[in-house]
């Protein structure tokens, strides 16, 4: 077990090779306040990855980096590369990343239909302006992504009438639809009951087992779940560990990181604090 994150953070790097993401020497900036410091930050083909972290620690911020919704200070190292491409167009990152977060949802709390809404997911648009552009393959691949994510009987109902767990389901399948090479989840269990958090995490597991690579922020330590490999702890806009999980999710760490003792426990891959 190691105790100390800077080791954490150089020993897993140094095994990461070919990333989807890369940022370098990154630091976004408002209002003269540091959001955001990253020395370095990958995502590889297919790695399950869990950013954690308490309320205001930056993982948002993380988000908007990777992709572009703001950009960091220009420095000679600075780098934010998609594919080894620090130039990709936005179009290629919005393709490359399946993302869904409370932003999307509030801004799907609207009459859209299900449907219409999942395949929204091949033209980047908040509800579907090109329909005259779907073809017969996008319609039935948006049926089973449906399908999958268990909201096919849900597709003529609008997102204003669903549940938080069940827009929060029509929003992935609306990620997973044009087949994105990774899919990012924030905070997937805000707003959840505990029956539907229970339930929601175990599609999580299931989707973490796909061929996609898999970024999911949360300060829920249970959201953790036994598929993800690696955990990025983030405090006040630094990562302060990043690494193999069962290096990184001890008790000392989470203590540091939420700034109060806890005890961690691990059963069966699950992890939960008090």
């Amino acid at each position: 077990m190691r105790s100390c994150p800077t080791k954490v953070l150089v020993a897993y790097h140094d095994a990461v090779t070919a990333p989807l993401i890369e940022i370098r020497d990154a630091t976004v900036v408002r209002d003269g306040r540091a959001l955001l410091s990253v020395d370095r930050f990958t995502l590889a083909p297919g790695e399950r990855v869990a950013v954690l972290g308490p309320n205001g620690a930056g993982k948002s911020t993380l988000l908007r980096l990777l992709t572009r919704d703001v950009l960091p200070i220009h420095t000679p190292s600075t780098a934010v590369l998609v594919n080894g491409d620090p130039r990709a167009p936005l179009f290629e990152v919005r393709a490359l990343l399946g993302i869904v977060s409370d932003a999307l949802q509030s801004d799907y709390d609207r009459a859209v239909r299900v449907e219409e809404a999942v395949l929204s997911g091949f033209f980047g648009s908040i509800g579907l302006y090109r329909a005259s552009e779907v073809t017969p393959e996008m319609r039935r691949a948006a049926l089973e992504a449906m399908r999958d994510m268990g909201v096919e009987h849900l597709a003529e109902r609008t997102m204003d009438t669903l549940s938080t767990g069940e827009a929060r389901r029509a929003l992935i399948a609306r990620a997973l639809v044009s087949d994105p090479a990774a899919l990012v989840l924030d905070e997937p269990c805000h707003g959840l009951d505990p029956s539907a958090a229970y339930h929601f995490r175990r599609t999580l597991s299931e989707l973490a087992r796909s061929h996609r690579a898999l970024l999911l922020v949360t300060h829920h330590v249970e959201d953790i779940v036994p598929e993800i490999e690696r955990v990025v702890l983030l405090k006040d806009g630094r990562i302060v560990a990043d690494g193999p999980k069962t290096d990184v999710l001890t008790s000392q760490q989470l203590s540091r990181l939420f700034g109060f003792p806890l005890e961690l426990e691990e059963r069966n891959g699950v992890y939960r604090f008090w």
